[in-house]
């Protein structure tokens, strides 16, 4: 069955956000459970192979980034990721602003993503940020953290395009968090296909003994061991 944007926001509306939300806020990252079908992921993934739609191609061992290789979408974005970035930037600004109370900053998000993007590009950030991402065998994606500019909105998603076990073996989400004077701490999300994770970007407010402080997160890809693998990536900040 065609999806419209209305089925996709109503997907996206009918999660557990209470229970996401405090599991993001306690580990930095949940997973949304499955926001795609088969159909819509292999009609997105099969974007990849195309030259028109996209703004640059990026081959990740020409950087040191790690391997595999990915492309940023031009505008207009296709309508499926148009409507899936919508969405969810909705439900993640409340999370995004209590975070930036928290750490006592006085940026707040504004609640729908196009009043976002208009602070983005009067800041000169006016690039579209969403990509596509392949992975092959032996492929994997350094840990990072998708900035781009100095207005940065704190959460991302990813959605997994792939089949594990079917189309690929290995390839694992890792995000990893280091906390002031403690070694990091590791977290592996697995994803089963059309399945996403919601993430933070660089960091986020913990509460201890003392009061708040901020840990900072990056993430990654493992090492593809077998196959293809296929993701979706959704930053909500345009690029400078």
């Amino acid at each position: 069955m065609p999806h419209t944007p209305m089925d996709i926001a109503d997907r996206i509306a009918g999660l557990d956000w209470p229970r996401l939300t405090e599991e993001l806020d306690h580990y930095g990252a949940a997973a949304l459970g499955p926001l795609l079908r088969p159909a819509e992921c292999a009609e997105l993934a099969a974007l990849y192979g195309r030259e028109e739609g996209f703004r640059s191609r990026i081959v990740m061992a020409r950087h040191g980034f790690g391997r595999g290789e990915y492309k940023y979408f031009a505008a207009p974005l296709p309508g499926l990721v148009a409507t899936l970035r919508e969405a969810l930037y909705r439900r993640l600004a409340p999370l995004a602003n209590a975070w930036a109370g928290r750490l006592g900053e006085a940026r707040r998000y504004p609640p729908d993503l196009a009043d976002f993007l208009a602070e983005c590009h009067a800041a000169g950030q006016c690039r579209p940020t969403p990509l596509l991402l392949r992975y092959g065998a032996g492929d994997y994606n350094c840990l990072h953290q998708d900035l781009y500019g100095p207005l940065v909105f704190p959460l991302q998603v990813a959605v997994l395009l792939s089949a594990p076990g079917q189309d690929f073996a290995g390839g694992e989400f890792v995000l990893t968090e280091q906390r002031p004077r403690m070694q990091s701490r590791a977290e592996v999300v697995p994803l089963s296909q059309g399945e996403a994770v919601a993430f933070a970007v660089h960091h986020r407010p913990v509460q201890g003994t003392r009061g708040t402080y901020r840990v900072t997160l990056r993430h990654g890809v493992s090492r593809l061991r077998a196959g293809q693998r296929f993701t979706l990536g959704l930053i909500f900040h345009d690029a400078a």
